[in-house]
């Protein structure tokens, strides 16, 4: 595995983790996940790539993953010998569409804090495994969050039904197209994640600092 992408984590006990009481009832009595979809204003942030020559797709899952790795509650999984964990660190699990093909890949690149040096790693990503498809890519690290767009339409909410035990802790991003409102130009952004590590309170706080960031990338490059 690449070195960068060699997981840290800490085993969460339960008993000691605040959130423990909640963590098992919505794991042991009642599992379910919650789903929002909320409209970002990206006019600005389109105007910093534009400036900057950085593609919109591999710059969003930058700004998806600083937000996401900023707090614990997107951290959370299991490791190999099932024990709840907080890793230190979480990598985008992303689609790229082949438009010649009409298929995807799944494709994982190790996430930095500073933008260009993420883009770079996505496109030489991107080149290296050209001739992938779908699930080739087997040197998936545990600690991914999953994340992919449809930016051929413009939608209202979208939902993804993880079906496995109901134990899938990880959040999974995805966005839409982005379109003219008057004077903004808006991008529906929707985030899924297990009731057990998060409530409504951190989706909503997501959302509020993705949209943050996105404005302020805009002021201070």
């Amino acid at each position: 595995m690449n070195d960068n992408l060699i997981p840290t984590h800490t085993v969460v006990d339960l008993d000691a983790w605040d959130r423990g009481p909640v963590f098992r009832h919505f794991i042991d009595d009642l599992r379910c996940v919650m789903s929002l979809t909320v409209d970002m204003e990206v006019s600005r942030f389109l105007g910093r790539l534009r400036s900057g020559s950085f593609s919109f797709y591999p710059a969003m899952i930058w700004a998806v993953s600083k937000v996401l790795n900023a707090h614990a509650e997107f951290r959370y999984g299991w490791d190999k010998r099932g024990r709840l964990v907080l890793w230190d660190r979480i990598e985008p699990y992303y689609a790229h569409f082949h438009p010649d093909r009409e298929t995807f890949v799944k494709l994982v690149t190790p996430f930095d804090t500073d933008l260009e040096t993420f883009h770079r790693r996505f496109l030489e990503d991107r080149r290296r495994y050209a001739a992938l498809d779908h699930f080739d890519l087997t040197d998936v690290p545990p600690n991914t969050f999953d994340v992919s767009c449809l930016p051929w339409v413009r939608y209202r909410s979208f939902d993804m039904h993880i079906f496995d035990s109901g134990t899938y802790l990880a959040p999974v991003v995805t966005w839409g197209k982005y379109e003219r409102e008057g004077a903004r130009t808006v991008l529906s952004v929707s985030l899924n994640i297990h009731h057990a590590v998060a409530d409504g309170f951190h989706l909503s706080r997501f959302f509020l600092e993705l949209q943050e960031l996105l404005d302020t990338t805009a002021e201070h490059s």
